[in-house]
């Protein structure tokens, strides 16, 4: 749709430029004019002309209806004018020649984009605490941040997936000081990460009755700063253990990242850094703190260094982009955390900005909304949260019952049972907008009816049905074909994709796609329910529907890829 929306900006333009030069649209402006009525009974395209009135001195009645008696495009069937909307019915050839056999042209491609070629996009996302679990909190950063970086993949990028771990901070006295006094190196080989959770949650409740252990823990951290042999080789050990637990879950997402570098790689590159906010005057003793005065900009100080001159967040986080600049040299960053971390990076983004860097600007947070579980926060130190790992296991068995019911001798059911109940949650997750809070209820992601991931992948199995039952019919002929409006309900939908991508992009949000599957398998289903396919009264009919199913595949097939998900061409 995107190039008849070119085209018919381009007509649009010359016809108000003959009512009026000084209008002020170019074909851009116009192009962002165009909406897509709700009922297609109302056309395929519309152009309200509200917005014309003043500049054209004319009112939207009449506008329409001089544009309708002047517009003119090979692609247009017919043009009705409605209460100062420009309603606009496109051919059926365009979308069985032009849209379907775009499609079928570019196949894996169809989508896609270039304007990123030779660019790179640096992507910060998911960056568990380490020596915690990978729990349903995570989720978000990690779904969002990974379908961001295959959209802009999709659109050329090269993009760099950056894990940016919590590896240091007084956590790791704490679990030195529990390792300590309760744990067993046999057990926590034996049991992994969730031996080290279980000695963090205990530090905690110990810590209620006892406060001297914060004083140990503080100790203990402090002799890690000072690179103490013994409490280095077990933070290194924790970190391994973590990280090994870490890349099962990401396996079973199919996420890989480019570098695990956490807050403890840019510790020996912080100093050149602060040094070089002294020298460009930015610092400001504060009650024996370091900051950067921000009250011009109506954000509160910017802290840098503590009293005692150890480091806060965000000297790590500038420190970490200066030498992400220098070692990728990106077109932008996108950090993907939750919506409450805004300010500091509202902050350190400013402070990059007044370090003089002018690229502080392709500096981009992409917020999301907090996660909590059937209504209470998430918190590991009182042990309320439910691990991916958990969560992904409930999805992976419920699959299972349901194909032993249903498809009891279905080949390698294992990977496909863990495509579909990933895919549930993870489809469950990316619904919804991401700057909404999500209550996380497990029946309601597990719901395996409407809506859904496994409907959208059993949609995409059935294509792939069709498509293996037609292996043998000969296609090779013309896609010209007179469509029913359910065929041509479908490629109209189809047509939508790219700008769907573009989108997601825009706004970085891979709801957008999420829904646009949605819309995919409501109108395929609809088409497949009420036309024969293979079983079609003539040859022409059926070669076309054949096509018509074949693209549908390639579209939720990209779909999928751009949204974390598994194709399944059996269920």
């Amino acid at each position: 749709m995107l190039q008849f929306k070119k085209s018919l900006s381009s007509g649009l333009k010359t016809v108000l430029d003959s009512l009026n030069t000084s209008h002020g649209l170019d074909e851009e402006k116009i192009a962002q004019m165009l909406e897509y009525p709700p009922d297609e009974k109302m056309g395929d395209i519309a152009l309200p002309c509200f917005k014309l009135s003043k500049s054209l001195r004319m009112s939207p009645v009449m506008i329409s209806e001089k544009i309708a008696s002047e517009l003119s495009d090979e692609n247009i069937e017919k043009i009705e004018t409605v209460n100062g909307y420009l309603n606009i019915y496109i051919k059926k050839s365009y979308f069985s020649e032009k849209v379907l056999g775009g499609v079928l042209e570019k196949g894996n491609r169809y989508g896609s984009f270039d304007f990123g070629n030779g660019k790179t996009v640096v992507l910060d996302y998911s960056s568990p605490n380490v020596a915690k679990p990978f729990h349903i909190g995570h989720l978000g950063t990690t779904v969002i941040g990974h379908s961001l970086k295959k959209l802009h993949e999709f659109a050329g990028y090269n993009c760099v997936g950056v894990n940016h771990l919590g590896d240091w901070g007084t956590q790791f006295g704490k679990l030195i000081v529990a390792y300590h006094l309760w744990g067993d190196k046999a057990t926590i080989e034996e049991k992994g990460i969730d031996e080290l959770v279980a000695l963090y949650v205990r530090f905690h409740k110990e810590a209620e009755e006892d406060q001297s252990l914060n004083d140990k823990a503080r100790a203990e951290f402090t002799k890690l700063e000072h690179f103490d042999e013994e409490n280095i080789k077990l933070w290194k050990w924790f970190i391994d253990i973590s990280i090994e637990e870490y890349k099962k879950t990401y396996k079973q997402l199919d996420i890989e990242f480019d570098s695990y570098c956490g807050e403890s790689f840019y510790s020996d590159k912080m100093p050149a850094v602060i040094e070089e906010m002294k020298q460009k005057n930015l610092l400001k003793i504060d009650d024996g703190a370091s900051v950067v005065d921000l009250e011009e900009y109506k954000m509160p100080p910017c802290l840098i260094l503590k009293r005692d001159g150890s480091s806060l967040y965000p000297a790590r986080d500038i420190s970490a982009a200066l030498y992400r600049k220098n070692t990728y040299d990106f077109e932008k960053v996108i950090y993907v955390t939750d919506a409450g971390q805004s300010l500091h990076f509202a902050q350190w983004f400013k402070v990059v900005e007044l370090m003089g860097y002018e690229w502080a600007k392709n500096l981009v947070h992409v917020p999301y909304g907090k996660v909590s579980l059937n209504g209470e926060k998430l918190a590991t130190r009182t042990g309320n949260v439910i691990l991916l790992k958990d969560l992904f296991a409930s999805a992976i068995e419920k699959v299972k019952d349901i194909m032993n019911e249903k498809n009891p001798n279905l080949e390698n059911r294992d990977a496909k049972a863990e495509a579909v109940g990933v895919g549930a949650i993870v489809f469950y997750y990316l619904s919804n907008n991401r700057i909404k809070d999500i209550n996380f209820m497990l029946e309601d992601a597990l719901n395996f009816d409407g809506n859904t991931g496994p409907y959208a992948q059993y949609t995409y199995a059935r294509t792939c049905s069709v498509l293996e039952k037609a292996k043998d019919v000969e296609k090779d002929v013309s896609i010209s074909y007179d469509m029913n409006d359910k065929e041509k309900a479908l490629l109209r939908t189809l047509s939508l994709f790219p700008e769907k991508v573009l989108q997601a992009i825009n706004d970085y949000e891979p709801s957008v796609i999420t829904r646009y599957i949605l819309d995919v398998c409501t109108d395929f289903n609809g088409f497949y329910h009420d036309c024969q396919i293979l079983g079609a009264d003539d040859e022409s009919t059926k070669v076309f529907r054949i096509k018509l199913t074949e693209a549908v595949n390639y579209v939720l097939g990209n779909a999928f890829s751009l949204i974390c998900m598994r194709k399944t061409e059996k269920i």
